[in-house]
């Protein structure tokens, strides 16, 4: 009966020192247990207000161009050419069926040469990873509607480009560098049947290499692998002589990202 509670106390007293270890473990990785007071969870209304103080450092943009009078350039772009012909227009425009509810950015561009690209790009904003997504609207002929997203962009001649084409129904995602085009990826689309469609396009590393990845209409169409660019602006693009219209632009820096392949089964 001795040897018995001596074995049973030693049993209990490796559990109870097995117990602290685990606690003192949590205490250092951030970690509670339940009673513990080390973390309070956050309440709704502070992580609202971090997420605003973020959002004031300029860690979110969005722009819907509904703080503008109709007709007006849009503020806080620069608008760039590659190729040979004239300048595209850019211009707010007022239109109930935008999907920010007032406004919309309407370009036209005259420029018939299919390899002339009319981009309009944010002012002081530089990202190296990017999130951008905009909605799109193309002309009823849908033959006319080519464009989409840049980003990457050092200037006229040097960044990527991310070029829907609904009549072809493709997406190619292409890089200039010195003014020469190279087609990295090109993929069939399916898109909806709907006015308006979203074009999202997502650049992130692993290790060291760094690839794109493209949606549209919510489906993920064709990634490329590329690390030519480094930090640049984004902004939206025409191709050829077409028009588009554009609304909802968003750009983050690419701090989280949903899985590249299922998580395991355990």
């Amino acid at each position: 009966m001795k040897t018995r509670g001596i074995r049973n106390q030693s049993w209990w007293s490796g559990r109870v020192f097995l117990l602290g270890v685990l606690v003192v473990i949590a205490g250092e990785w951030g970690l509670t247990v339940e009673g513990s007071q080390a973390i309070q969870l956050e309440s709704y209304a502070e992580k609202e207000a971090n997420l605003k103080d973020q959002a004031r450092d300029g860690l979110f943009n969005r722009w819907t161009f509904d703080q503008q009078k109709s007709d007006e350039a849009p503020i806080g772009f620069s608008m760039l050419g590659f190729g040979e012909g004239p300048a595209a227009d850019w211009m707010v425009k007022g239109d109930r069926e935008a999907p920010s509810g007032a406004n919309l950015l309407a370009v036209n561009s005259s420029c018939q040469a299919t390899t002339c690209y009319r981009l309009i790009v944010a002012n002081g904003f530089q990202y190296e990873y990017p999130d951008v997504s905009v909605r799109m609207r193309f002309p009823l002929d849908a033959a006319a509607g080519v464009g989409g997203v840049v980003f990457g962009v050092r200037d006229a001649t040097h960044f990527y480009a991310v070029v829907v084409n609904l009549a072809a129904k493709t997406l190619d995602i292409s890089r200039v560098v010195d003014g020469k085009e190279l087609r990295l990826a090109q993929a069939p689309i399916l898109p909806k049947a709907t006015p308006w469609h979203t074009l999202r396009i997502q650049r992130n590393t692993i290790i060291s290499k760094d690839f794109i990845e493209t949606f549209f209409d919510g489906k993920f169409v064709v990634t490329a692998e590329d690390q030519s660019l480094a930090i640049g602006q984004v902004g939206l693009l025409i191709r050829g002589q077409n028009s588009l219209h554009f609304d909802n632009l968003h750009a983050i820096p690419l701090f989280s990202q949903r899985p590249l392949s299922a998580p395991a089964a355990y």
